[in-house]
């Protein structure tokens, strides 16, 4: 994949293909299993569409309807998918609870297994090539995306050894066990796998609502930012980062002693810029607004509401 466009219409055209697959298959087997499997890529290729959409948006510049940009779209989109995928999960692990208590579910075993063979070959071609593509392009939207097919992978694979079992329990004479496969299944998947949507929309939701990146990326941007500050005579220095999705916006304060010599614009620009250039070396998308002053008011996480009374940074 050389753009980012090209490796979600490959998402999302795996994904109709898919769905189109498991609606079909799960008639034709009476699998629940595989009915979640086919609901589960129907809701990624709509999403995928919205996606698509979001691509194009984040690559625009802001404008006076958006003044900070489309980045937010990307962690609605990932909030939503994870969202998305949990209450499915939930429905999923109600009928099973539902099917173990009527007594099980006879499945079509032969046609479960060809289509569980299916899905783990297209759904593990698929996330090796997403992966390979996020490597290059480093966009939240593939990272997604290929999350979904490595679970997806994951799920296939142990659907298909499951629904090994059914021919085997046949043969040994335990029909009542066989019944039992399929909703123990879809239990199990939903179970084992519910931590992966939790994550998504969690780490989603926390960037929609302004928290500071995890530490991996927001110590090398300060330890930056302040290797450039180290020669002036700085009292205290602030710097508040969020990241929606790909792009870290950093917003530095910088007090400075209040006899500071050059206080010439142009020079105070050339340090913004030596600041931005700094924080894109480490994170190179990246918009980065450098403010400075000598009264700590205007700095300080009060917003000028409050003076400080404590030093911070």
């Amino acid at each position: 994949m050389k753009t980012e466009r090209g490796a979600l219409l490959l998402s999302c055209g795996t994904a109709l293909m898919m769905a189109g697959l498991g609606l079909a298959f799960a008639f034709i087997t009476n699998s629940r299993a595989i009915m979640l499997d086919g609901v589960f890529n129907l809701m990624y290729f709509g999403i995928a569409l919205v996606t698509l959409r979001i691509e194009r948006l984040t690559s625009r510049p802001d404008n006076a309807s958006f003044p900070f940009g489309h980045a937010y779209f990307e962690s609605l989109v990932n909030a939503a998918k994870g969202l998305m995928i949990l209450g499915i999960s939930a429905v999923a692990l109600v009928d099973s609870g539902m099917s173990l208590w009527s007594g099980g579910r006879a499945i079509a075993a032969g046609p479960a297994i060809g289509y569980a063979l299916a899905a783990t070959m297209m759904c593990s071609l698929t996330a090796f090539i997403l992966r390979r593509g996020q490597r290059k392009l480093d966009s939240p939207l593939i990272r997604a995306d290929a999350d979904n097919w490595v679970l997806d992978a994951v799920i296939s694979a142990a659907v298909l050894g499951a629904f090994c079992l059914a021919p085997i329990f046949h043969a040994l004479d335990w029909v009542t066990a066989a019944r039992y496969i399929d909703p123990v299944l879809v239990a199990a998947v939903v179970l084992l796998f519910l931590g992966v949507p939790v994550r998504m929309a969690r780490d989603a939701i926390t960037e929609l609502l302004n928290r500071t990146p995890h530490a991996a990326i927001a110590q090398p941007v300060t330890a930056a930012i302040d290797e450039v500050l180290a020669r002036l005579p700085v009292r205290q220095r602030f710097v508040r980062m969020v990241r929606p999705g790909r792009t870290l916006s950093v917003t530095v304060h910088v007090v400075l002693a209040e006899d500071f010599a050059d206080q010439r614009l142009v020079a105070l620009d050339r340090l913004r810029g030596e600041i931005d250039a700094a924080v894109r070396a480490v994170h190179p998308r990246s918009v980065v607004d450098t403010l400075f002053t000598a009264d700590p008011r205007w700095a300080a996480p009060s917003s000028g509401l409050t003076a400080p009374t404590a030093d911070a940074s």
